[in-house]
């Protein structure tokens, strides 16, 4: 995902541009209001200051009698082009001393009126006095010739002259008008720059803000991948380094609890299954032991009693009570080894030994039990096969499976041991003639007390514990083990690790 894509929620960037544009318009309207409301009055009296202050100039002027001299010219044309007024002073016998415009009769009939025709001047130019003091009056008149407001200030020198002075306002209207407009001009022209130059500001502002909201919302969903990249001082880069080291923080956190999560969510799936196997091995077991207490407790109830005072019964009580007591005493050796293996508890001593050796020698030693079950029993091996295991769970292994293929002999009775040799391991398997095993029975055959045919095992005293101990074993050894099914039979296999080659020899009966 682009993280300089525009989201679609109100940015920081469009924020304040709304705020500036908002705040300058706000501003520019502010200006506006001022400049309608008070500028004009500002700029009266300014004139009014400006009148007053060419009063003060005239007034002095005349006291030291310099009205009419060449030096006091060049003054009077400045001060009455700086404020835009016109002036004329008449002495006591109403003579012009000085005057500033073409117009001088206009001029001595206004002050005229001022002085001694109130009553038409407050008819025809509404007059509105503004200051008033003893030796003068200003005042706004409207002109009647032209329709233009005056601001107007007349009375009598310190030496007796008189004076009128009179400026148009319609410059101050006009002033503020222009200003107004240009107010709004240069106010547009600078929200358009700003608002530009802000843009380029706010996208610089924003572009780091929005890689840390795209690292943080990465964060959420546990993406912790994503850095920010990013050098100085500024508030946020440091708030960049910050969600960097709380980036880590939180992965190895999170990373711990997961593990810890994860530990005891096998320990409860453990402790589970240590229940389960728990009740399944007390059920089992009681199940098993059920029988032979039964038979054993009938038996010698039988023998007290004495239901048979024979000799010939009483032996064969002796013999079932003994023959019980004797399958009990192998399966509870057998839970105690089983027991051992799957606690961990027996040691598992490596030694390279004659994998070959070790079947014959059993053979041997199991040729009372082959010859009991009719069975032909056939070895094809090397002459010698070495490998790295526990040489007595593997002899442990080898007898379950072989006593298993004794028990379940049928058709031509056929026993086939096979020992062969792989890249780096040895199979050993033991076929024997008879039913195949129900597929779905195949993956419980290794559990504890489980039986494929129960009324066989009572028939030769098999507890279900074989091939458990068989799993145990080959869990602790690290090897391969299995069952293959056959049309004719079963095949029972493990492998071992290799120590060294051997030569072949030809197949071998006993």
């Amino acid at each position: 995902m682009d993280i300089f894509k525009k989201p679609k929620k109100f940015t920081i960037r469009s924020q304040f541009s709304f705020i500036f544009i908002l705040t300058m318009i706000f501003v520019l309207f502010l200006f506006w209001l001022m400049n309608s409301a008070w500028l004009g009055r500002y700029y009266l009296w300014n004139k009014e200051n400006a009148i007053y202050n060419a009063y003060l100039q005239f007034n002095r002027a005349a006291d030291e009698n310099v009205l009419n001299t060449d030096e006091f010219d060049i003054i009077w044309q400045r001060i009455c082009n700086k404020y835009n007024i016109n002036v004329i002073i008449l002495d006591a016998d109403s003579r012009t001393v000085k005057c500033s415009s073409n117009d001088a009769e206009f001029l001595v009939r206004q002050l005229m009126d001022c002085f001694f025709n109130r009553e038409s001047i407050e008819k025809d130019q509404n007059p509105r006095v503004v200051r008033e003091e003893n030796e003068y009056t200003m005042q706004i008149v409207k002109d009647p010739r032209i329709g233009t407001d005056f601001v107007e200030m007349w009375g009598v020198l310190d030496n007796g002259n008189l004076f009128l002075i009179r400026s148009p306002m319609e410059g101050i209207e006009e002033s503020v008008r222009i200003s107004n407009r240009f107010l709004l001009y240069s106010g547009m022209l600078v929200i358009v720059l700003g608002s530009l130059i802000l843009d380029v500001m706010a996208n610089r502002i924003s572009r780091p803000i929005l890689r840390l909201a795209n690292i943080s919302e990465k964060m959420t969903h546990l993406d912790f991948d994503a850095k920010y990249e990013g050098s100085g001082a500024a508030e946020v880069e440091i708030l960049g380094k910050n969600i960097n080291g709380l980036s880590e923080v939180l992965e190895s956190t999170i990373s711990e609890l997961k593990t810890a999560n994860n530990e005891l969510q096998r320990d409860i799936e453990k402790k589970e299954k240590i229940d389960e196997m728990r009740r399944e091995f007390l059920s089992n077991v009681s199940h098993e032991l059920k029988t032979p207490i039964a038979l054993i407790q009938g038996y010698a109830e039988g023998l007290k009693e004495g239901v048979n005072d024979d000799l010939e019964s009483r032996e064969f009580y002796c013999e079932v009570i003994m023959d019980e007591a004797s399958k009990m005493n192998s399966m509870v050796k057998k839970l105690l080894t089983l027991n051992q293996l799957e606690a961990g508890n027996d040691t598992v001593t490596m030694e390279r030994f004659d994998l070959v050796m070790l079947v014959k020698n059993y053979l041997l030693s199991a040729d009372i039990l082959i010859r009991q079950s009719g069975a032909k029993v056939r070895l094809v091996a090397e002459e010698k096969i070495y490998v790295w295991a526990d040489e007595f769970k593997v002899e442990e292994v080898f007898m379950n499976y072989f006593t298993n293929a004794l028990h379940h002999l049928s058709g031509d009775k056929i026993v086939d041991v096979r020992i062969a040799e792989r890249e780096e391991t040895v199979r050993l398997s033991v076929f024997n003639t008879g039913d195949p095993i129900p597929e779905e029975s195949l993956s419980h055959l290794w559990e504890k007390f489980y039986k494929v045919d129960k009324a066989r095992c009572r028939e030769y005293g098999g507890s279900g514990i074989g091939l458990s101990i068989v799993k145990a074993i080959m869990d602790s050894l690290h090897q391969q083990y299995g069952v293959v099914n056959y049309d004719n039979g079963v095949e029972f296999w493990f492998e071992l690790e290799k120590a060294k080659e051997s030569s072949q020899k030809p197949e071998e009966e006993l």
